[in-house]
């Protein structure tokens, strides 16, 4: 039988399967105990003040973008504000800034990090910027010394998106944690999965209060009684059921992902060391296939997958690597989402481009990449090293 090297594979395990029987002799479904639960870990375990448990990543960065438009007490954004974002990334960490009405700025990315382009971003700062989108890519933390010295002393916002990069670390902190708010994913192809589901993080109390709001419909029901946005509510809870302060959604996670997710937060540190683990061998193989980039870590990475960029000047087509590892059982994705300014969904977006994407051109023409996964990959690497055997040189 064909051993195959697939993108993604399962996390769980008997416990993840007894997690849900508990929820599901508890005839409690709707996000609760669980979810509450599930979130003081995940705050306990990023080391910040609150964590909001939404139902995928996508929504996660769908609230931080809409809390920015309803804080009173910090800085905010309104419809019209700049926002810096790299150019690969993927759709819906650009379409709440669509669906809010920013201009949107993209910048190019390193080739070797696969993140900004720390030049290039220095260099599209304006008066007009209003906050900058931090993209950890594929796993890899962005540099934020580097960043942060760019931004100074400037009001401008940052906020992240590491929906692929939970567990990596910057320093001593993790990423997903520099912002002012982060967001996470546990879709079932990420470092931990609970079926669907997302996270977001910060240490800003207003944020937490609009956050819980919105994600439940704009209500007060999930405000605690004391709160940022209507100051004390009422003991009257029959009032407070109903009462609508918030244009919010309906982002509600359930409680059997809320359970799932207590059990795969247990195993988060043995997935970074295997993952980590497979990428020294990664790297190992790949040191003997020059005519390819790989994802320069920075900082330790989670390694989300492994990246490989054919070198424009090696004569290497993308497709015929793709077929030789079709051949191979290996399966492969685009980098995300290549250069996003090519989807045609971008006629909707007020956006500018102020350089040349020329490293985010090569990703979208020469870039792909295969999966890691949470358990040593001897058999599978030594199967890509067999298929990229008819590119050496």
């Amino acid at each position: 039988m064909r051993i195959k090297y697939p993108l993604a594979t399962s996390t769980w395990d008997r416990k993840e399967y007894d997690a849900m029987q508990r929820v599901i002799n508890s005839s409690i479904f709707t996000m609760g105990n669980e979810v509450a639960l599930y979130e003081k870990k995940f705050a306990e375990k990023f080391r910040k003040r609150y964590a909001v448990m939404v139902n995928s990543g996508s929504s996660a960065n769908l609230l931080m973008v809409a809390a920015l438009f309803f804080r009173q007490e910090g800085i905010g954004l309104q419809p019209g504000d700049e926002v810096i974002v790299p150019a690969v990334s993927w759709s819906t960490s650009y379409t709440p800034l669509q669906q809010y009405g920013l201009v949107v700025k993209f910048i190019d990315i390193d080739l070797k990090t696969l993140n900004y382009d720390l030049e290039a971003l220095a260099r599209s700062i304006t008066k007009k910027t209003r906050m900058i989108l931090i993209v950890n890519l594929l796993g890899n933390p962005n540099d934020f010394s580097r960043i942060k010295e760019i931004v100074g002393n400037s009001e401008i916002i940052l906020i992240e998106d590491n929906c692929e990069s939970m567990g990596a670390t910057y320093e001593e902190f993790y990423a997903g944690t520099l912002g002012l708010m982060g967001s996470f994913s546990s879709f079932y192809s990420h470092h931990i999965s609970t079926m669907e589901g997302g996270m977001i993080v910060t240490d800003d109390e207003e944020l937490f209060h609009i956050l819980l709001s919105l994600r439940a419909h704009g209500w007060t029901r999930n405000l605690p009684a004391q709160n940022r946005i209507t100051g004390n509510k009422s003991d009257n809870s029959f009032e407070e059921s109903y009462k609508f302060v918030l244009p919010g959604y309906n982002l509600r996670p359930l409680e059997l992902s809320g359970a799932i997710g207590q059990e795969q937060l247990l195993k988060l540190d043995h997935i970074m060391e295997m993952r980590r683990l497979n990428a020294l061998m990664f790297h190992e193989i790949m040191r003997d296939f020059p005519q390819f980039i790989v994802q320069k870590e920075i900082g330790k990475s989670s390694w989300f997958g492994f990246s490989i960029i054919i070198k424009p000047e090696s004569g290497i087509k993308r497709i015929e690597v793709l077929n030789r590892f079709t051949e191979n059982s290996i399966e492969t994705r685009p980098i995300v989402g290549g250069n996003f300014t090519k989807n045609p969904v971008i006629k909707f977006f007020q956006y500018n481009i102020p350089f040349k994407l020329c490293a985010t051109e090569i990703i979208e023409e020469n870039g792909f990449f295969i999966g890691n996964h949470p358990y040593k990959l001897d058999i599978e690497l030594s199967i890509l090293k067999k298929a990229l055997k008819n590119f050496s040189h």
